[in-house]
């Protein structure tokens, strides 16, 4: 497991389901498509429309394109 990176900050969060854990599912709110409390991940920073992620549960870091500003399109429509 990689550590919690320094600049994660708890205020910075987002709900984007983790590609490493999928700890979301089946969880109610996050099938909904609502915030909850358990399924948050660290926003460490944004570059454009591409979100910069760290997972507290299973520390996965990743990429995140939103599909918005000037990161462009998602990568499912690529």
């Amino acid at each position: 497991m990689l550590p919690i990176d320094p600049d994660a900050d708890l205020g910075r969060r987002a709900w984007v389901p983790c590609p490493g854990c999928r700890d979301d599912r089946g969880c109610g709110p996050c099938g909904d498509g609502r915030n909850c409390a358990d399924h948050w991940r660290y926003l460490l920073g944004a570059t454009g429309g591409v979100l910069h992620l760290q997972c507290p549960g299973c520390t996965h870091l990743w990429d995140h394109r939103t599909g918005f500003g000037a990161g462009g399109r998602p990568a499912h429509l690529s």
